[in-house]
């Protein structure tokens, strides 16, 4: 899995309970495209400016006669930029939520040896004795890919993680009104200062760590935006856009992403829930529109109906960049990988999985 960028803003300053954010936390939802027009003007112009991308369509007439459309409108993946390009595979995590999924730590060990040239997240090793103790056992099993693991924003569950012997932590935290009123109760000022306290301290150990707001596609964004330019400067390595319900749309991840990109520095990773079926399409719009790395699981597997399928999301990026993609990453392991956690959860290969034959991997 590649490396997370670091920051590139990461003056850390002291930051108190109360005023974490630069500005009062009070803007609506919609406020958030009213800021990206504002910003694009003084940055990289109109978010919706077609004609840099793609020129008119014009009109020919073939031998018969008849006339036909042409047009040498350019794929918007053509301008994909995959140089930071990663997958963050949660088969051990995201995964374990899957009704059917009870791995044991040979189960896990045999996952993630499977999964070395892709990505592992794994269980929070604060959950319980047991996550801890295969969260200790895998990341002394000497594989290439980097191990992380999932937390909650909590000192405790941060240095129990340290202490693990992971090289990254995925910190989370509820951001959507929903979740502050019924998960955790903290305002996000609360929510400013404990994540500046987590990434201090994980970063003093020398390891990585990501920042996100559960739910956060529920969030109040104009708060998002502000939430992670704060950490961008904190020094985290990435930031994190959850669709935890599933509800998100691809029209809408684009610009919440190209809002994102715009205000921070750091890699962003992705989190898409398949509720409607459109995980695979989010998770490319959103590369498209500037995320870097992209949570996924072994046939999608995960709460309710999953997350974003491994396959899927290869079968769907070969199409931007075939040659890098081959080069990063062993496809040719996909088949074994899918049939190993089908046994092991006890579901088929569903009849219209996504295909990589072998000619695409020649």
């Amino acid at each position: 899995m590649g490396n997370g960028a670091s920051s590139s803003n990461n003056d850390s300053h002291g930051l108190k309970h109360g005023d974490g954010l630069e500005a009062p936390l009070t803007l609506t939802t919609t406020n958030v495209f009213n800021w990206n027009m504002q910003h694009s003007e003084a940055d990289e112009g109109p978010l919706t400016d077609i004609s840099s991308s793609c020129s008119s369509i014009s009109h020919r007439i073939d031998d018969s006669g008849i006339g036909a459309m042409t047009s040498d409108i350019t794929p918007a993946s053509s301008f994909v930029d995959l140089a930071n390009f990663s997958i963050v595979d949660s088969t051990l995590r995201e995964g374990e939520q899957f009704a059917a999924a009870h791995f044991d730590t040979t189960q896990k060990i045999q996952i993630a040896r499977a999964l070395d040239d892709f990505g592992i997240e794994l269980t929070s090793p604060a959950a319980s004795e047991q996550s801890r103790a295969d969260c200790e056992i895998i990341c002394k099993l000497g594989l290439r890919a980097k191990i992380l693991c999932h937390i909650r924003c909590d000192m405790s569950d941060a240095s129990i993680a340290v202490q693990s012997g992971v090289d990254g932590i995925n910190m989370c935290i509820g951001t959507s009104p929903q979740l502050i009123k019924h998960s955790h109760g903290k305002d996000m000022d609360y929510i400013a200062a404990k994540a500046q306290e987590i990434i201090e301290y994980v970063k003093s150990n020398n390891i990585e760590i990501r920042f996100s707001g559960e739910d956060s596609f529920r969030s109040d964004f104009s708060e998002i935006l502000k939430l992670y330019s704060l950490v961008d400067r904190l020094g985290a390595d990435r930031v994190g856009i959850a669709d935890t319900v599933g509800g998100a749309t691809p029209m809408e991840v684009y610009d919440k992403i190209d809002a994102l990109r715009k205000a921070v520095s750091c890699d962003i990773e992705t989190h898409f829930h398949n509720d409607t079926g459109c995980a695979i399409a989010n998770a490319l719009v959103a590369l498209e529109a500037g995320a870097t790395h992209f949570d996924t699981t072994v046939l999608g597997i995960g709460e309710r109906n999953g997350i974003t399928p491994l396959g899927g999301l290869m079968a769907c990026v070969m199409q931007t960049d075939r040659k890098f993609i081959l080069s990063k990453y062993k496809l040719e392991k996909l088949g074994y990988l899918e049939n190993l956690v089908a046994q092991i959860v006890g579901v088929e290969i569903p009849f219209n999985n996504f295909v990589l034959s072998l000619k695409d991997m020649e």
